[in-house]
Parts: structure tokens; sequence; C-alpha cells
């Protein structure tokens, strides 16, 4: 098995580069959805989110009020370590699940983890390759200004909350350049599976 380290920060095209990669056969573990898993109602990780903000981080329905501890992480750059403290274990451990779980059904198979705080996460380490799509800051502002509806400031607290591209860049083995358009995206990550597929 190859194990993969795709990262790249919000709105650089990281998203499209993995599809991509999963069109081509690669197994992709997406953090996000790992880290929405992990915070499911009964969770211990949701239990330990609830001890940690207090009740008004959980909904009626017992489940994660993303929108109270958005409020309150975002904020706060504490706060932010705190939640990241108990939720970054429980998806590694579920992403080492899924790595194993891969590797059995298949030892050739190219596992690509689609994660976008892996800086963040301190997990550079366990990939065979780390690849880093990048764009620059006023490129992501202006997708995440067009695409997503936030305003400038929006964009720039989102992008100034995560690890820098300097940080991102020091482990990266391989760069695709995504400020161009998606078509020219989509041909680095092309090159990319030829790579990988002749490994």
């Amino acid at each position: 098995m190859q194990l993969i380290g795709l990262t790249g920060g919000i709105a650089s095209g990281k998203s499209a580069v993995a599809a991509r990669l999963a069109e081509h056969g690669a197994i992709v573990v997406d953090a996000d959805v790992l880290a929405r898993e992990v915070v499911e109602p009964g969770t211990p990780a949701l239990t330990r989110i609830a001890e940690e903000f207090g009740p008004e981080v959980i909904a009626a329905d017992g489940s994660l009020n993303r929108p109270a501890l958005g409020a309150l992480i975002f904020t706060s750059p504490e706060k932010r370590v705190a939640l990241n403290a108990i939720t970054h274990p429980a998806v590694a451990e579920r992403s080492h699940e899924l790595f194993a779980a891969a590797a059995a059904a298949d030892p050739r198979a190219i596992v690509v983890y689609d994660v976008p705080l892996l800086v963040d996460a301190g997990r550079a380490e366990e990939f065979d390759l780390i690849v880093v799509v990048n764009a620059s800051t006023e490129t992501r502002v202006n997708r995440m200004v067009e695409h997503r509806g936030m305003t400038r400031d929006e964009a720039l607290h989102r992008i100034n909350s995560q690890a820098t591209d300097t940080e991102r860049l020091a482990i990266a083995d391989v760069v695709i350049d995504a400020n161009g358009t998606v078509q020219e995206t989509l041909q680095q990550a092309d090159t990319l599976w030829e790579n990988l597929s002749a490994r």
C-alpha cells in the first residue's frame, strides 16, 4: 500500500484533486468526514466536547451544535487547541482503522488521506508521500467570496486559523499549483497518479 497525505488550505482546490485521484482508482479517506463521524451523538469525543465547552454546544437533538462551537473556536486560538486535543486523536484512530482495512483488501492500494489540517495535527511522518495543493491567499479569498458567499474578512479569518502556506510547503514532497484553472489543476493530479501507479 502507498499512503499519500493530501493537504492544502481552505479553498485551495484540494477536494478537486482528491476527487480526481478517486476517479483514477485511489481509495480516498476524507478527514472532514471522519471529523463529523467521531462527534456523532453517543461518541466519547462529543461527551468530552460538552464537558469542555458547555451544554450550549449540544443541540436539542443531542448532536453537536456546529455554529455555536464554531463561534467559540474561530475567535479563540486556545479553545481551538482544546477542541483539536479532543478530535484529532479520535480522527487519527479512525483513519488508521480505514488505512489498515484498505491494505488488507488490496496490498497494492493507493490510499489518499484528504486532510486539511495535516500540519496542525502533526501527522506528516505517517505518509509515504505528502502532496500539497497550493493557491495564493488572494486566489483562495476570491473563491470563498464568489463560491461560498463569505465576506473578505470572514475568508481571511478562516485562512488565518489554519497552518500557513509556508508550514504546509515545508512538508511537501509534491506541490500542485492550483492558482490556475480547474483543468490545469486536474492535469497535475493526473500526472501525480501516473507517477504513483508507476511505483
